[in-house]
């Protein structure tokens, strides 16, 4: 072969090397651009990945707040568990429930209010209105769920029922029509009625209204209402002598606040020693030994706050979730009680029981 011959050989094979060498540059710069552009991409997607992780595994946190002690409560505890359980939440596994409880100190309420915000809870559930105020009054921002109230508007806690427009909602016992028919099944098992003597709370704009549309009721029956006010525990005793001593044939009980609670066994015993038949607006009074009942079914709509706290939970906002009234009422009767007073109660009554207690 000749130089130039050569020469060209290894011209040909230098243009071929260069070119592979190239090539391989080239392809090397090219994963470094991938890589410089993947990387924040890489980093994103683990960003978000830590983030979903993290919300998966935040176990909600809500707190319960109450006046009367929780062993005295189980009646209305009891089936907001149910009602959680119902929608899948399990206390201590994705749930956490943070329990304050006055027992039966109502001063001490602000404190434990505070103390529920101060944790950050997700949702705050009350079981009545002396828990719904100091909750109000500690925050505007966290939710809080009624488990009832007798007259959320006129207590002040939402704008109306059907767009509550704070941070309140829930449930509402009111109902004042059902004073009538209280009072027509004292008739009933009382034939000679003639004097009844109302149990309330002057406090109360519940129980103001219900006392209207049993005056209504009385009017029209002929019976006469002898109004007695009771305001804590120390008036339940008086209240009973002064419907003794005004001949009272019956009581019709209005009273609201934590007193049916608190002093629920001296209550029931005062009516057994007055021998007065008295009707209560909850089954847990019959249950617990009183005579009978005719109102709410107070444990759906503890079991239906459970809903509540699951839709806010969810996302939705208190303001725009109606405040529920109560749909299922309950004729309970104690025949127990009633012997104790030496009250028969008639056959045609009985029969439209949804519940008899022997």
């Amino acid at each position: 072969m000749c130089w130039r011959e050569q020469t060209e050989s290894f011209g040909e094979k230098s243009q071929s090397a260069w070119s592979k060498e190239q090539r391989v540059r080239n392809g090397r710069k090219l994963m470094r651009k991938n890589v410089i552009c993947l990387a924040p991409c890489a980093m994103l997607l683990a960003l978000c990945v830590s983030v979903r992780a993290q919300q998966l595994t935040k176990v909600p946190r809500i707190g319960y707040l109450a006046v009367a002690s929780l062993s005295s409560a189980t009646e209305r505890i009891d089936p907001f568990r149910q009602g959680l359980r119902e929608l899948g939440y399990m206390e201590g596994k994705n749930l956490i429930i943070e329990w304050r409880s006055a027992d039966g100190k109502p001063d001490r309420m602000p404190t434990l209010a505070a103390e529920l915000v101060q944790l950050k809870v997700d949702v705050i559930v009350t079981p009545g209105t002396g828990a719904t105020r100091p909750a109000k009054e500690a925050t505007s921002t966290i939710p809080i769920v009624m488990a009832q109230d007798d007259d959320p508007v006129a207590n002040g806690f939402v704008a109306s029922l059907a767009r509550p427009g704070g941070n309140i909602t829930g449930l509402s016992t009111l109902s004042p029509e059902i004073g009538g028919k209280r009072l027509e099944l004292l008739k009933e098992i009382v034939p000679k009625l003639a004097r009844v003597a109302v149990f309330g709370t002057s406090t109360s704009a519940a129980a103001a209204k219900a006392l209207e549309e049993i005056k209504l009721a009385a009017g029209a029956m002929k019976v006469h209402l002898q109004y007695l006010d009771v305001l804590n525990s120390k008036d339940t005793e008086s209240a009973f002598r002064a419907a003794a001593k005004g001949r009272a044939d019956a009581v019709l009980w209005l009273v609201s606040g934590s007193v049916g609670r608190t002093e629920r066994t001296q209550i029931l015993e005062l009516a057994v020693k007055s021998r007065l038949p008295v009707i209560y607006e909850s089954r847990g009074w019959v249950e617990n030994g009183g005579l009978m009942t005719y109102g709410r079914n107070q444990p759906e709509l503890d079991r239906r706050a459970a809903t509540y706290v699951d839709k806010i939970l969810k996302g939705a906002k208190p303001a725009d979730l109606p405040v529920e009234q109560p749909t299922k009422f309950e004729f309970v009767i104690n025949l127990k009680a009633a012997k104790q007073i030496g009250l028969t109660i008639p056959p045609n009554v009985l029969a439209r029981a949804d519940k008899v207690i022997k």
